[in-house]
């Protein structure tokens, strides 16, 4: 200590920050209060913003910051060279969706450390999709899975844990076990929906195994609770805030992300296909993959991935069978 300041490198700061109570600024009571209002980890420490912080520990909003930059500091969530974000990359988990095709569409399954969208008409396979999902997460990995545990946020409704008892069965999962590795709860507006989304950082840092969050469907309550050109800035103000949430809980805790949408008909569309996702741009720019899903003729489904950072723009089929999702 020289003056007051530490002496401690940044690199000994780094491996010293294991906790809590280890960042400068926060002592046993500070800690406490975070921790009682969900702020387990560095990693919740990280993804908050200096308002929650300064509200929850009752610090001014500058030790708020300085306490936050010291959390990212340790997890190394500043500036990296490219060769850096390669290797993160090599390292992503992917979570089979049960069908090979749809599987290639999206470079080798459902990505951790992003947000994956699936959107289309009512019946196109968007739950069906989300229920396989929540089965394979808890495959091993040599099978399409990551050995984890799913979140499942459900905002219309349309959770049925018989599907996945059948799509467990067809697994090879015992089903009671596959459903108690599923932690669900229903949001009834778009308040609750965020609400819950905050509260999924808890459990994440709880149960610590697990790697996949579903919201279905993202967009259900924010339609129906702002209607009308008057409240559209407010509407996508709070959705942009919510998705951001979402974002940073992938980024931060390696878990793949999954959104369902629904869509709506272009008026101003009189050629192909006028039917666009609900949510506009502010949803749009979000999602690392977007997928639009179709009904074919009978349980055949085509999907279409419409925009990716770096997959090629590309359509697969696939089927919703008694089993799950499935290749022709």
């Amino acid at each position: 200590m020289v003056n007051g300041k530490s002496t401690m490198s940044r690199p000994e700061r780094k491996h010293k920050i294991k906790d809590l109570t280890d960042i400068p600024g926060v002592g046993p009571a500070t800690a406490q209060k975070l921790r009682e209002a969900g702020f387990y980890s560095l990693e919740a420490i990280a993804i908050a913003s200096p308002e929650e912080i300064a509200g929850i520990s009752g610090i001014s909003t500058s030790a708020a910051q300085r306490i936050i930059a010291t959390a990212r500091e340790a997890l190394e969530l500043g500036f990296k060279t490219a060769d850096v974000i390669y290797k993160e990359r090599l390292s992503v988990g992917r979570i089979s969706t049960g069908s090979r095709n749809l599987d290639r569409l999206l470079g080798g399954g459902v990505e951790t450390k992003s947000i994956t969208e699936f959107y289309g008409e009512f019946g196109t396979g968007k739950t069906q999709i989300c229920h396989q999902l929540c089965v394979n997460v808890q495959l091993p990995r040599d099978r399409g899975g990551l050995e984890g545990t799913a979140i499942y946020i459900d905002c219309e409704g349309t959770f049925r844990p018989e599907r996945i008892v059948a799509m467990a069965k067809a697994t090879g999962l015992e089903p009671q076990q596959a459903l108690k590795n599923i932690v669900y709860a229903r949001a009834y507006n778009s308040d609750h929906q965020m609400l819950l989304t905050e509260q999924a950082k808890e459990i994440i840092e709880e149960k610590g195994n697990v790697r996949l969050l579903i919201v279905d469907s993202v967009t259900s309550h924010f339609r129906a609770e702002y209607p009308g050109r008057e409240v559209l800035a407010v509407r996508q103000q709070k959705l942009n805030r919510h998705l951001h949430t979402l974002t940073r809980i992938a980024d931060i805790y390696d878990i793949a992300i999954v959104i369902t949408n629904q869509v709506m008909a272009r008026p101003d569309v009189f050629w192909g296909d006028a039917i666009v996702a609900v949510g506009g741009h502010v949803l749009a720019h979000v999602p690392g993959a977007r997928v639009y899903l179709r009904k074919l003729k009978g349980n055949k489904r085509i999907a279409r991935l419409v925009d990716s950072p770096y997959l090629p723009e590309g359509e697969a089929t696939f089927v919703i069978t008694d089993d799950g999702i499935r290749d022709e």
